[in-house]
C-alpha cells in the first residue's frame, strides 16, 4: 500500500508566506498533491490510501481511484503515517511505501523503480537532495521500523533499517528528491524542465514577483 500523509492544506506552506498569501500556497499545495497523485496512477504499482482528514485531499482521492484512511488528529506526518500503517496491518498488508504530497516532480518511472529495489524482506529509503529529510520510504514488513520524520530523518531511518538486520537499499531518485517547502525549494521547482501542473502554476505566480535565479534574492522577494 502507498500511503500519501496530507495535513490540512487550508493552512498549507507557511514557509512561503514571503512570496504568497494563504489562497495561493493552498493553491499551490492542492496543485503539488496533484502532480504526486498522477504520478502515482500513472505507476500503477500498487494500491494506494491518502491518509487525510482534508476534505480537498479526500475528494481527490474519489477522483483517482484512491482509499482514504482518516486522519482525524492533523498533528503530524509522523503520527498520520504511524496510525495507517497500524491500519495496513490490520488488514494483512505486507508492504508499505510512504510518498509525501509535495515532491512534484515525482514520475510513475520513479515509483516503479522503488518497487523494483525492493527486496523480499527489508526496505528501499529515497533521500531528499540535501541527504537530510526523507522523501520515500518503503518498509516489507509494513511496520518493519518506525517513522520519525522531518528535516534530519534520513540518518535515524538509515540506522533503524540497518538495526533491523535485513536489506535495506539506497535509492537516489531525481524525481523524488526535490520537496517543495521555502524559497529555494521553489526556485528548483520553477526552473526544472518539465509542466507539470505545480510548475505552471508556480510560474505563474513567480511573474508578478521580482524572480531572480539567486535563491537569496528569491526569499526576499515580496508579492
Amino acid at each position: 500500500m502507498i500511503l500519501v500523509p496530507v495535513k490540512n492544506l487550508a493552512n498549507a506552506k507557511q514557509r512561503l508566506a514571503s512570496l504568497f498569501d494563504q489562497p495561493q500556497r493552498t493553491e499551490l499545495a492542492h496543485a503539488m498533491l496533484q502532480d504526486v497523485l498522477d504520478a502515482l496512477a500513472q505507476s500503477a504499482a500498487d494500491e494506494a490510501s491518502l491518509v487525510t482528514s482534508d476534505p480537498f485531499a479526500t475528494q481527490l482521492a474519489g477522483q483517482y481511484g484512491f482509499h482514504v484512511i482518516r486522519d482525524e488528529f492533523n498533528r503530524s506526518e509522523t503520527d498520520a503515517v504511524e496510525m495507517a500503517t497500524q491500519v495496513c496491518e490490520s488488514r494483512g498488508i505486507e508492504t508499505t511505501l510512504v510518498i509525501p504530497g509535495d515532491i512534484p516532480l515525482i514520475s510513475a518511472t520513479d515509483v516503479r523503480a522503488i518497487y523494483d529495489a525492493t527486496p523480499a524482506q527489508g526496505s528501499v529509503l529515497v533521500p531528499a537532495a540535501d541527504k537530510r529529510g526523507t522523501n520515500a520510504v518503503l518498509r516489507r514488513p509494513a511496520s518493519l521500523f518506525p517513522l520519525r520524520f522531518g528535516n534530519d530523518s534520513f540518518v535515524p531511518h538509515h540506522a533503524a533499517a540497518i538495526a533491523t538486520n535485513l536489506p535495506c537499499v539506497i535509492l537516489h531518485l531525481s524525481g523524488i528528491a526535490l520537496d517543495v517547502d521555502d524559497p529555494e525549494d521553489l526556485r528548483q521547482l520553477v526552473e526544472a524542465p518539465g509542466e507539470k501542473r505545480s510548475q505552471v502554476l508556480a510560474r505563474r505566480l513567480m511573474a508578478g514577483l521580482d524572480f531572480t535565479p539567486s535563491g537569496s534574492d528569491l526569499a526576499a522577494a515580496k508579492p
